[in-house]
């Protein structure tokens, strides 16, 4: 991988809670955006202020779960939202979303059709807009580990007992383990879920936690030698380290894929500012710079002609994988296969 990757991401990304971006004027219109961590370079933000004379204010989050909870608790007062598929369809069911008018995201059309067609979440995309589509997978550091299997399987070695982190993210922990047993991520089957958490909790005796924040701190710093988590947030650590002995993959088995889409809350502020932010996101050339830094294959077509790095994976690496879905009721059975999980550890 270049170093160069993430070479021009600002200290101010490293900032967890609210980040205040660009310039001060209290006449300034204000946007609210509520997005995962490292997922729009500090560049993108500030050239959207600089060019609509606007203000950026920042919050991330590390979980659907997470952002469900404060919006639902009435927190945040925000515009768009970058939440996964499966959270856009609870979103829509549970009226928090505006409808997109999309005269105002007029770049929309810049997204692969192939990749529309898979928002079968939103269909239509009446209520969101696709912003990336990938999956999390395994990150390995080739200077402790010797051998490995692309595979789940890797959490199953006792030989790198302590030095292995799972995500802290019950959709995605339990769909790796259903993925693994060639079952769906999505199934409802409480003996499939029951197998799945014998599978977990085999890989919680081997792992340091459960880590959804900083494994790639850790990962990059040598304390653990294997995590399950998402490229950019490996990646991003080694800004101004050599790289070349980390290997990340997508498990031959495939496992959860997610598509996170940007949303528009129902009482936004400023839902005119809120299309505008979609539509330049958009852009081919915003885009591809969007693109470059999370080092993910683009669903913008025409910015696959405008980016300069090498994406970790592509989409055929996706190909064995499964969209997270609304689960609906069954989200209870999920939730308590998990409380199972976490218990006393």
């Amino acid at each position: 991988m270049k170093e160069l990757r993430f070479g021009r991401l600002l200290a101010g990304a490293l900032i967890t809670g609210v980040l205040v971006l660009g310039a001060c004027d209290r006449g300034q219109e204000r946007l609210y955006v509520y997005n995962w961590t490292y997922y729009v370079p500090d560049e993108t933000i500030e050239a959207f202020e600089r060019e609509f004379n606007v203000r950026v204010v920042y919050d991330t989050y590390a979980s659907n779960e997470e952002m469900f909870a404060k919006l639902k608790a009435g927190g945040g007062g925000y515009d768009v939202v970058f939440p996964s598929g499966d959270y856009v369809s609870i979103m829509i069911a549970e009226n928090m979303l505006m409808e997109i008018d999309r005269s105002k995201v007029p770049n929309y059309e810049n997204i692969d059709p192939a990749v529309l067609l898979l928002t079968t979440y939103d269909p239509g995309s009446r209520f969101s807009v696709p912003y990336v589509m990938g999956a999390a997978g395994i990150a390995i550091n080739a200077n402790f580990v010797d051998d490995w299997e692309e595979s789940w399987s890797v959490f199953d070695r006792a030989d790198l007992s302590g030095r292995i982190t799972l995500l802290d993210d019950m959709r995605e922990v339990l769909g790796a383990a259903l993925r693994s047993l060639g079952y769906s991520v999505n199934t409802l089957d409480p003996v499939e879920l029951e197998e799945a958490k014998t599978v977990v909790l085999g890989w919680r005796e081997n792992i340091v936690r459960f880590d959804a924040e900083t494994f790639g701190k850790g990962f990059a710093a040598g304390e653990f030698h294997v995590v399950h988590g998402y490229a950019e947030n490996v990646f991003i650590e080694f800004e101004d380290l050599d790289d070349s002995h980390v290997e990340f993959f997508i498990p031959a088995e495939g496992g959860p894929m997610y598509m996170d889409s940007m949303v528009i809350l129902k009482g936004a502020r400023n839902p005119d500012l809120a299309h505008t932010f979609i539509d330049f996101i958009h852009r081919p050339e915003v885009y591809a710079e969007i693109a470059d830094f999370l080092a993910i294959p683009p669903v913008n077509v025409p910015a696959r002609e405008l980016t300069t790095e090498q994406p970790v994976y592509g989409f055929d690496a996706l190909l064995n994988s499964e969209f997270i879905e609304d689960v609906g009721e069954g989200l209870t059975l999920y939730n308590r296969i998990w409380q199972e999980i976490r218990a006393g550890y």
